[in-house]
This record gives structure tokens, C-alpha cells and sequence, in this order.
């Protein structure tokens, strides 16, 4: 079930959601040029590493000094491997530019880097002695997803469904992409000490920021069609 586009139409064009997505690119891009043990090292430093803030002996022995919490956001840009990226890069091509559009171009930022600092520490909350980075921007594209929920609850997200295309309801698409999320990340905790590769908890704490806070940082004028 992989989206391939939206059918909601865009009136501005998407400068900050291009930029975010170019600064993932050339952030990883970077990284694979480095030599291994540097790229490691700034996983860890600019990752988000729940131990880090669980435990000041670890953080020491692992020469992680404390950040103000910096990791918290900076991890935002960071991406663990090619599928990772691409997939964040395909959600929020086909999602980002419409919140965008009605957000605004500061007010999108700010949002974004809101719901992916509220997604980390969801993740830290529940997973809080985790002692490898929670890398990546899906946190705060699962906040862009919950504005998109409630401001184009109708218009259709194209589903790629081998052999076919399929046009679907994104309250439909994105209700249901909630619920493998809590699905996963309940699951994650009942049958602990399972292999989690995938920050399940970000994705729920960035899905609920933005529902909650999406309607403060629309355009003003804006603010009656977000409701449905």
C-alpha cells in the first residue's frame, strides 16, 4: 500500500517543504561520504539517544555530554539508510506542500520542528534506556500527516496496489496508517525485548501534536476550513 499522490490542490509553491527534503538528502548524503567511524559519531551526537537523558553515568562513559535536549530536534534530519529516507521523502512530497500551503511558510517550519520535538520525546518517554539514535523526520511528518487528516479529510490519496492504482478517502488512507502505528508500538512494549528497528512511539507522539495544535498555526483566514 504505497501512496504515489494526492488529488488536494496547491495554490503556493512548497519552498519549505523542498528545502526540508533537500537538507535530508544532502544531510545523508554527506554522511555516506564520511568515514564510517565519524558518520557513527555524529549519529550519536546529533541522534536522539533516549539513554542519553535516562542515565548521566552512561551518557558520560559514552562521551555524550548533556545537550539541552538539542538531539531532541537535530535527530529530525538525520536518516539511518536509503529506504528510510526515501519513504519519509515520497510521504512528504505528497502531504507537505498542501499543510504548507495553508500554514504558511514560518508557521510550517515551526510546526514541523513542534510535532517532531513532542514525537522525541514520546519515543524517550517510553523507551528511555534505548542506548542507539532514534534518527529521522518521521516524527514530525506524522504531525503534517495529522494536519492533512483534519484539513483534506476527503480528497483522495492514489494507493499503488500491484497491479492497480486506487484512489482512496486520505481519512480513510491516514486513519488506517494510524492505527499499524499504535498496533506496532503496543506491541513493541508487550513483547519487549523483540528487535524494534522502527520509532513507533515518534510516529504516534508527532501524529498527536499535530492534532492538537495544527488549527494555531494556520493562516488566519484560513482557520473555518479546517473544519469537517
Amino acid at each position: 500500500m504505497i501512496p504515489i499522490r494526492d488529488t488536494a490542490p496547491c495554490y503556493s509553491r512548497p519552498y519549505v517543504t523542498w528545502g526540508l527534503m533537500a537538507i535530508w538528502v544532502i544531510v545523508f548524503g554527506s554522511m555516506k561520504l564520511m568515514p564510517d567511524e565519524l558518520s557513527i559519531r555524529l549519529l550519536n551526537v546529533y541522534g536522539m539517544v533516549p539513554i542519553r537523558y535516562s542515565s548521566v553515568r552512561w551518557a558520560a562513559a559514552a562521551n555524550l555530554p548533556f545537550d539541552y535536549y538539542f538531539s531532541f530536534v537535530s535527530n529530525l534530519f538525520l536518516h539511518g539508510g536509503w529506504t528510510h529516507l526515501v519513504v519519509n521523502l515520497l510521504f512528504m512530497y505528497i502531504f507537505g506542500d498542501n499543510v504548507e500551503d495553508r500554514m504558511g511558510k514560518l508557521s510550517f517550519i515551526v510546526f514541523y520542528l513542534v510535532c517532531g520535538f513532542f514525537a522525541s520525546i514520546l519515543q524517550w518517554y517510553f523507551d528511555p534506556m534505548l542506548a542507539i539514535p532514534v534518527v529521522g523526520a518521521s516524527g514530525a511528518i506524522a504531525g503534517v500527516l495529522a494536519a492533512y487528516f483534519f484539513l483534506y479529510p476527503l480528497e483522495r490519496v492514489i494507493l499503488f496496489l500491484f497491479p492497480i492504482l486506487v484512489p482512496v478517502p486520505a481519512i480513510a488512507f491516514l486513519g488506517i496508517w494510524m492505527m499499524i502505528q499504535l498496533h506496532d508500538a503496543t506491541t513493541s512494549v508487550l513483547f519487549e525485548g523483540g528487535t524494534v528497528d522502527v520509532a513507533w512511539w515518534a510516529h504516534i507522539g508527532g501524529f498527536i501534536a499535530g492534532c492538537l495544535l495544527y488549527r494555531f498555526f494556520l493562516k488566519a483566514q484560513q482557520d473555518d476550513k479546517s473544519r469537517w
